[in-house]
């Protein structure tokens, strides 16, 4: 059951990353809600297999933790890659007599 909280903790940590950071159109609404999630899991699970109590205070903070740094590095990375990445393909798109292929 606390895996299935600490999940959903990792959710909203995601969702706030989501919209404090810009470039929220370059990237989907689930996209940095989803990492969050993943990463609060794994984290958790790795740390239980660790030998972790999961009613101890310090496997909840860790995980936290983990999951808002991911993803608040996952929503300031991913929406400028992506941008740069579409102005590149445009570019190339663009040019006059260049196979679309």
């Amino acid at each position: 059951m606390e895996l299935l909280f600490v999940t959903l903790g990792g959710a909203i940590l995601g969702l706030a990353a989501h919209f404090v950071f810009p470039y929220r159109q370059m990237r989907g609404v689930a996209l940095v809600p989803s990492i969050g999630a993943a990463v609060a899991a794994v984290v958790w699970v790795a740390l239980t297999w660790l030998g972790w109590a999961w009613d101890g205070g310090w496997i909840w903070v860790v995980a936290l933790v983990a999951s808002g740094l991911a993803s608040a590095a996952a929503g300031y990375l991913i929406g400028p890659g992506r941008q740069k990445a579409d102005a590149v393909l445009f570019e190339r798109l663009s040019r006059p007599g260049v196979s679309r292929a």
